[in-house]
């Protein structure tokens, strides 16, 4: 059986040479990309088509989301549309997702060495196996919130959807009082703090600071989201600038969106009652086998 000290030395050595890789990718400097240097030069490019993206850290105050931003920018690790796009429409950040990963991570690499040690005086020495089931353990933690993303995906999905209906309600309401449609917008976008609102919000923000109309920023950001919605709104309101009437187009877009919706979640519905209805049958099946297989046995006369 392995001496658990030659475990203890195998542990220590991969955490010493994950900590200098980390310090490595820390000290070499990041490479800008020439399409991003160019973006910036040229005028209305970086405004208009470059992708924000989710904030880094929301809140500079958290050591832990910090430590989370620090790992992600010095380590370079990559980070898919589908997890950014999750991440905006759920409201967190780069940094929070990132050191949930570590915790994780380290969480389930260090857990098999405190149970070994815990019954370590009533079973004996375990050999390698700790270390073993420690890097699986750790594997599985890393990828686990990736998993509980594109699990929670259609929930944050139907959210968005439904968060979008109500802000497409709020800005009927507040054309109908007169405002412009970049205000209607700006208005019913500061009422609450959903992610989606908070992104509108934002977009809005930044396009009132640069001085420009804020269509185009809201039609990147329904490409990052992956809301048709919220292009198809910016089109109808940036009729307003034509001097167009709105109200009554609005409010039939608006409709039309609802509709589309209850459509969706209608159909959602139906495949949910299939499935409970597959589940619901397999009890009935069994008791019919129950039922039928003591007359089959006596019929056949194996009874």
């Amino acid at each position: 059986m392995s001496d658990p000290t030659l475990a203890a030395a195998i542990t220590a050595a991969i955490l010493a040479t994950l900590g200098l890789w980390l310090v490595i990718c820390g000290l070499l400097p990041r490479q800008i990309r020439l399409s991003d240097a160019l973006g910036v030069l040229i005028s209305g490019t970086d405004s208009d088509t470059a992708e924000q993206g989710p904030v880094v850290v929301a809140d500079p105050t958290s050591r832990l989301e910090l430590a989370g931003a620090w790992l992600y920018q010095s380590a370079r690790l990559p980070l898919s549309a589908s997890a950014m796009r999750a991440l905006m429409l759920q409201g967190r950040s780069i940094g929070d997702y990132f050191v949930n990963k570590l915790v994780l991570a380290l969480g389930g690499l260090v857990l098999p060495q405190l149970l070994v040690l815990a019954v370590r005086p009533l079973v004996g020495p375990l050999g390698a196996i700790p270390v073993g089931v420690g890097l699986i353990c750790g594997v599985v933690g890393w990828f686990w919130p990736d998993l509980a993303l594109r699990n929670q995906q259609q929930q944050t999905n139907a959210d968005a959807e439904e968060a979008l209906n109500t802000l497409f309600d709020l800005v009927v309401l507040e054309r109908l009082a007169n405002m412009s449609a970049t205000q209607a917008m700006a208005a019913a976008a500061r009422i609450s703090e959903v992610p989606v609102f908070v992104q509108i919000r934002d977009a809005l923000e930044r396009a009132r600071l640069e001085q420009r109309p804020p269509w185009s920023d809201l039609h990147r950001l329904s490409r990052e989201l992956e809301l048709p919605p919220i292009g198809d709104m910016a089109d109808v309101m940036r009729l307003d600038d034509q001097g167009a009437a709105l109200a009554g187009v609005l409010a039939a877009r608006v409709k039309e969106l609802r509709d589309a919706h209850l459509t969706r979640e209608r159909a959602r519905a139906h495949q949910a009652s299939e499935r409970m209805t597959l589940w619901m049958s397999i009890p009935v099946i069994i008791f019919a086998l129950a039922f039928l297989i003591p007359p089959l046995l006596t019929m056949a006369g194996i009874v």
